[in-house]
């Protein structure tokens, strides 16, 4: 990583917005903080990334992002403590799993220290953006893009790597009520669904417009052939609770791997909870709600942490979740946050410190 020390340059902003911004009043992912890192891909290689004031991009119209949709992201978080020290979780994972994804879109990876040298030092430079009311961070997107030209359909020749965050406040989802999807897919075997690509987003919007219409708040995706297995919750992993057992979908070709979905599968088993990977039929969720023994249903994901589900619908039946005092959803989710914004102790050796 000391490679690159003294090669990043950072070129700061002659003015802050940050005066501006109501920090008790943030939505999510929609003010920008004053710079974001870049990073090009040329002549075969990366270059130096640098931290530059926030601005637009200027494009070729013959971009190849345009025309084939070579683009990939991250979703990540800076946490500050009571003492203000600024923390990440699991950050490798993030970069592991951009390169995951940039291998299946033929994007070339991205070596390590670009990646944590070039992130850590853009929050250095952002720290006072870094939120401290309850349940607030600091929002991270790291990105990568086509910006080679060419209407040729083959991979770009030219990309670049974004790093652009935004404050944002405590994300509450509310009472999350569910539409079990029969007929769209989100992937498919042998696709992208397991690579976070901008494409796989932008399929999700239309069916999950016609669950808004019929008064949903989600989409619940299922298996691309039969739409007989459950798969993922919006863009967020899915688990259920069944009596005490907690269970959700293996990863494949067509499911993400979530990091807050391995956080909380390895926070279940500390806390002594049961805990399958299996495929989960939707007969045999609806079999459960009918039975009473369907406790809890939860996305999880970056943005919310955990996000309950209050609801589900199937075959123009709803069925309603009972409400927990004491759920896994909220065990989980403050097992999770209080590592994230350092109140706990992080036996797992999640933390990461931005020094």
């Amino acid at each position: 990583m000391g490679t690159m020390t003294n090669t990043l340059t950072v070129e700061k902003a002659k003015t802050s917005k940050i005066k501006d911004v109501d920090f008790d009043n943030l939505s999510f992912g929609s003010i920008y903080t004053d710079h974001m890192l870049v990073c090009d891909y040329k002549d075969g290689e990366w270059k130096t990334p640098k931290v530059v004031p926030y601005q637009p991009l200027t494009l070729d119209p013959s971009a190849k992002i345009f025309h084939y949709g070579q683009s990939i992201f991250e979703g990540m978080k800076a946490y500050k403590d009571d003492e203000g020290s600024v923390w990440l979780f699991r950050p490798l994972e993030n970069f592991k799993r951009l390169n995951k994804s940039a291998k299946r879109i033929a994007i070339p990876e991205l070596p390590e220290e670009y990646f944590m040298e070039g992130l850590t030092t853009l929050l250095q430079v952002e720290k006072d953006w870094i939120p401290q009311n309850p349940g607030s961070s600091l929002y991270i997107r790291p990105f990568i893009l086509a910006s080679g030209t060419g209407f040729h359909a083959s991979p770009a020749d030219e990309y670049k790597f974004i790093i652009a965050c935004a404050p944002s406040g405590a994300y509450f989802s509310g009472k999350v009520k569910v539409l079990i999807e029969e007929n769209y897919s989100r992937a498919a075997n042998g696709g992208v669904g397991y690579a976070k690509a901008g494409g796989n987003y932008a399929g999700q919007f239309y069916p999950t417009q016609l669950a808004i219409e019929k008064g949903y708040n989600q989409v619940i995706w299922t298996d691309d052939n039969e739409h007989e297995y459950i798969e993922e919750a919006g863009a967020m992993n899915i688990f259920i609770r069944i009596n005490d057992t907690l269970i959700t979908g293996p990863t494949s070709d067509r499911i993400l791997d979530g990091i807050t979905r391995k956080s909380i599968l390895d926070i279940a088993k500390d806390e002594g909870i049961v805990t399958e990977v299996r495929k989960i039929s939707v007969t045999e969720v609806v079999e459960a709600a009918k039975a009473g023994t369907l406790k809890e249903m939860f996305g999880a994901g970056t943005a919310a942490v955990v996000s309950p589900i209050a609801s589900f619908g199937y075959k123009d039946t709803d069925f309603d979740l009972p409400e927990l005092t004491d759920s896994y959803a909220s065990r989980l989710k403050k097992r999770i946050t209080d590592i994230q914004y350092n109140r706990a102790e992080d036996k797992f050796g999640w933390r990461f410190k931005v020094q």
